[in-house]
């Protein structure tokens, strides 16, 4: 992996330089929250951020597209427009989200809608500073060393930007007077030094790897209720977190034209009738089933198959649930109830 040194002053100069190399994106505070808007200039971007509402699945599975046109006589795949997007400014923790959306949908039986879009997303991530919400440290997720095309560190006078692929480094390329490898043992002794004070800024920790056994051990726990009593079921969780990937299909048909559209959209199994089959019986039909499936998969099955919680610490649940279920909360709540039935068990 090379890297490169990126003078402050020449910031504003490299955004100028990624907007006319397609569709820039970047970082924009609206009110008090920020999102990945469309930008052409560096005066539009706010860099100091923790989270924004959504992570870069927006680019990848849209809430909602449609997939094929058809008719009585024939179907028509609608793949998204060829064109090149660039996001600007993400976090470490939203690259391993896309790391994770990667497997899912790339490894075994690709998805050429995803993957479509996939090829055309350059991303251009960017160091972060974190908050009270952010668990990226546990998830392990904090730092990335791959997933991403250019990755930016700030430090006080300058960048150091690492190139993560082909993408990444045609870019420097092509602006090489941007950008200098004269990177010296004092740059090396600040960025040591910043990441790990970086390191000692998270306030929260939680130990993932024992979560699988937490939770197969503790399946059947009154905590499930607990949270099944409080939650709204309105999709938050699903619709803030970077790596939820849940879909529903849905045709449109215009029956009095004899066509119609193929819709994908985004879904949650934490909604009402996500279990829901054929004949009208449903699966899961309570809030307490669907918040244990949810976190069952994130915090166990998926650390089952691929060694790591499909969680990347973004806290974006943790700031955003309306009644204060996240994966901060569950954790809390399995690891005290199966300490408290160890101290009354060790007490008799």
């Amino acid at each position: 992996m090379k890297t490169y040194k990126l003078p402050k002053d020449k910031f504003p100069n490299f955004i100028n330089f990624l907007s006319n190399k397609g569709n820039l994106y970047g970082p924009v505070k609206q009110k008090d929250q920020h999102s990945f808007e469309q930008v052409n200039e560096y005066s539009e971007m706010d860099f100091n951020y923790q989270r924004t509402i959504l992570g870069i699945k927006k680019f990848l599975t849209p809430p909602r597209y449609i997939t094929q046109k058809f008719d009585s006589e024939s179907v028509e795949d609608i793949f998204p427009q060829s064109e090149t997007n660039i996001v600007l400014g993400i976090h470490p923790c939203d690259i391993h989200a896309v790391k994770i959306l990667d497997k899912l949908f790339l490894d075994n039986i690709k998805d050429p809608y995803y993957e479509s879009r996939r090829n055309n997303l350059i991303l251009v991530g960017h160091s972060c500073l974190p908050d009270k919400n952010c668990i990226c440290q546990s998830t392990g997720t904090d730092i990335v060393e791959d997933g991403f095309d250019l990755f930016l560190t700030e430090l006080e006078n300058h960048y150091l930007v690492w190139v993560g692929s082909s993408k990444g480094l045609y870019l420097i390329a092509s602006a090489e007077n941007l950008f200098s490898e004269d990177i010296t043992k004092e740059d090396i002794a600040e960025y040591i030094r910043w990441q790990k004070s970086r390191s000692e800024m998270f306030e929260t920790s939680i130990p993932f790897k024992y979560m699988p056994d937490i939770i197969h051990l503790n399946y059947d726990s009154d905590v499930w209720d607990e949270f099944g009593d409080k939650c709204l079921s309105c999709g938050v969780c699903s619709l803030v977190c970077p790596t939820c990937n849940c879909f529903n299909v849905e045709d449109k048909i215009v029956m009095s034209a004899d066509k119609g559209v193929r819709e994908r959209m985004l879904d949650s199994c934490t909604l009402p009738g996500y279990s829901l089959v054929a004949g009208g019986h449903d699966f899961r039909p309570n809030r307490t089933q669907r918040i244990k499936l949810y976190y069952t998969h994130k915090l166990k099955e998926y650390i089952g198959k691929w060694g790591q919680p499909a969680c990347v610490g973004c806290g974006r649940c943790v700031s955003y649930c309306p009644v204060d279920i996240n994966v901060v909360t569950i954790s809390q709540a399995l690891f005290s109830d199966v300490y408290e039935e160890m101290v009354c068990d060790n007490n008799e």
